[in-house]
């Protein structure tokens, strides 16, 4: 069997950094402590990153590879409702809109987090409310994330939880 490189070093490396700040930052960390702080902002450093390596990195993570267009992601969900289940190296459409939600989601819990910390936000309710409401937004979306990968791994007789691991998927 053919092998082709689907993620590359910084994409896995991302990947497992982002899963682990967020089980951190949601079970381990105190809200508000400096190491929660810390963990969140990079997360976010890490996000703005993955959005540079979205045009100069490797093709499988180029934006210009995956962008879900309307016509890719209607014509992805035609194939999906006559029972054929395309295969892509990179995102599928659906996929791909996961990860820029999943990418947007990180983006606002940071923001949200830094303005709890502003004078116009110090102690705000309001903003722990949209904080917390975002953050468990992303737990949900993560989740969802996390099932549609196992849920393609079994559909396309393929381990992508594996191949994010060893950046390796098969060719054909």
């Amino acid at each position: 069997m053919e092998k082709i490189k689907a993620w590359d070093l910084y994409i896995r490396v991302y990947h497992w950094m982002l899963v682990a700040i967020v089980i951190l930052n949601y079970t381990l960390l105190e809200d508000g402590d400096l190491p929660h702080k810390v963990a969140g902002y990079v997360a976010c450093g890490l996000v703005i990153v993955r959005i540079i390596w979205g045009f100069i990195g490797s093709p499988y993570a180029r934006f210009s590879e995956f962008f879900p267009t309307p016509k890719k992601v209607v014509s992805y969900i035609n194939e999906l409702r006559h029972g054929r289940h395309p295969r892509y190296i990179g995102h599928n459409p659906l996929g791909a809109i996961m990860m820029l939600w999943l990418l947007f989601l990180i983006l606002a819990i940071g923001l949200t987090g830094w303005l709890l910390g502003t004078d116009l936000f110090w102690g705000s309710e309001e903003m722990e409310k949209i904080h917390t409401y975002i953050s468990h937004t992303m737990l949900v979306s993560a989740g969802i994330h996390a099932a549609a990968a196992v849920r393609e791994s079994l559909i396309q007789k393929e381990n992508l939880i594996l191949a994010m691991i060893h950046g390796w998927k098969r060719k054909n």
